[in-house]
């Protein structure tokens, strides 16, 4: 059997060519204007009639094949946008630079960076399904939302009547065979952290601390899975070490994005030169140590020590403790599990990100998840307490409803015969704690039957993230029965 060894080879052909096409034009969040030109000048090409909203939302309508007339319209929804994470010995523009993906083995990925298959392929195949010329369905309306990584902001957006559709298929899930019918909602609280910057004493040895080699992933689909986060890691070795010895901080920093686990951070801390082969002992045993907690989840997990050159200020010895004791004591990771449905995380949280701002601040950013809305406040809440005992001044987003599960839905019935057809097998019921633009569609279209569904992609929002190419295949094949088979009757 031939090894397939480029995109161009994979099939089905029609939508690996516009998930290549998808792949080489920039879209970060709140950066989608080319992908956007892109989506008009496609619709111009295959002459289908298009709308832009004022933020960017495109629809884009195709009319029924003959004989599907009378069939109800149906939306295929996806994003735009991507999230951008790189190694740090990568030399990638997200914002001018093509993916370079990958075909390894049974997968695809990208040489170095997060693929964009979430949401890319989505998008995909909704330009897949206005291209072709032999898929059989009833109106469509593909809708391509902007801003869904950092915030939904391009559904929340979304104004009555902009499409007609009663029935919705989110592409924007990654396990095939499972079909999803719930999601969590979701809120953002941030703390900053503002000081006085001192002079950094001249006679002091100075040290980068790093943690990193984590995986990272998704801090909704992946956050049950007890990845390390580096920015806990490393708050945790600071205050093991100022407990013995006097420590100088500089500079704290660590993670990305609010939906991302953090995979690096790192530290620049003074130390006396007495002290400095003492704490590289430390260092080394607590590495041992994580490396011990981690090597089933995170086994490339990597504490580091490096001489820097003096720092121009630092903070006061109190100003420090009240970050590192902040970030050591804020929950991470999965607060509760659901009592309705076995498996399925109810309440979590993420230290997503710590961040300089000017010469004096230091901005946290974290993200609270929970299927029922008085738990997500509540764990909201929590953090925002850990950080103001700690003297910071605390913001929390409004936040995102989540997607409350219909088992009656008859779209939901549509997917599972057609599957059961199609594969001999019964598809998973599920829903997922990773927020979805479902809930907020709801809010403005409140008749919507909606199911989500897609492809398998592991570790999406880490530079990790890649396709099992198999099932993007099996996921195609089902999307064109079900619009084929959509409210019959």
């Amino acid at each position: 059997m031939e090894t397939i060894k480029h995109i161009s080879d994979l099939k089905p052909a029609i939508v690996w060519k516009y998930f290549r096409e998808v792949t080489q034009i920039p879209r970060p969040s709140k950066k989608e204007e080319r992908i956007i030109q892109y989506l008009e000048s496609f619709a111009a090409k295959q002459h289908l009639p298009f709308k832009k909203d004022d933020i960017g939302n495109v629809l884009i309508c195709k009319a029924a094949t003959p004989g599907y007339e009378d069939r109800p319209v149906v939306v295929l929804q996806s994003h735009l946008d991507m999230v951008c994470e790189k190694n740090r010995d990568v030399v990638h523009d997200f914002d001018k630079d093509p993916i370079v993906t990958v075909v390894d083995g049974d997968w695809l990925r990208a040489e170095g960076t997060t693929l964009g298959a979430d949401n890319g392929i989505g998008v995909a195949a909704e330009l897949a399904v206005l291209a072709s010329e032999d898929v059989e369905h009833g109106p469509i309306e593909c809708l391509f939302t902007v801003d869904e990584e950092t915030g939904l902001s391009g559904a929340g957006a979304l104004k009555e009547g902009f499409m007609t559709g009663k029935i919705l298929l989110n592409l924007d899930s990654e396990d095939e065979g499972e079909l999803f019918i719930g999601c969590a909602g979701g809120k953002s609280t941030t703390a900053t952290f503002t000081y006085e910057p001192l002079s950094a004493p001249a006679e002091l040895h100075y040290f980068r601390i790093g943690a990193g080699g984590l995986n990272g992933g998704h801090s909704g689909s992946d956050i049950h899975k007890g990845l390390g986060n580096a920015n806990k890691l490393l708050a945790r070795f600071l205050y093991l070490i100022r407990k013995d010895f006097t420590v100088v901080l500089s500079a704290l920093e660590g993670g990305n994005l609010h939906n991302a686990i953090a995979r690096e951070s790192y530290a620049v801390i003074g130390l006396a030169g007495e002290d400095r082969e003492a704490v590289r002992v430390w260092l080394n045993r607590f590495a041992a140590d994580v490396e011990n907690e981690l090597k089933h989840v995170d086994p490339n997990v990597c504490l580091t020590m490096e001489t820097v050159d003096p720092p121009r200020t630092c903070f006061g010895d109190e100003q420090a403790g009240r970050l590192i004791n902040a970030l050591l004591a804020c929950p991470h990771g999965v607060m509760a599990m659901s009592r309705e449905m076995e498996g399925l995380v109810e309440t979590s949280t993420n230290l997503a990100s710590v961040k300089r701002a000017g010469e004096n601040r230091v901005v946290v950013g974290t993200s609270q998840r929970s299927s029922i809305e008085s738990a997500k406040i509540a764990v909201a809440d929590q953090v925002a307490a850990v950080f103001q005992l700690a003297g910071a001044t605390v913001e929390q987003g409004e936040g995102y409803p989540g997607w409350a599960p219909d088992t009656r839905s008859a779209i939901l019935e549509t997917a599972r015969e057609t599957y059961r057809n199609l594969f001999g097998k019964e598809p998973k019921i599920k829903a997922i704690h990773a927020g979805l633009e479902c809930g907020l569609f709801l809010e403005k279209y409140p008749y919507l039957d909606m199911i989500s569904f897609g492809p398998t992609l592991r570790d999406v929002h880490s530079p990790n993230e890649r396709i099992e190419i198999a099932t993007v295949g099996l996921w195609w094949r089902h999307l064109l029965e079900i619009l084929k088979y959509a409210n019959i009757g």
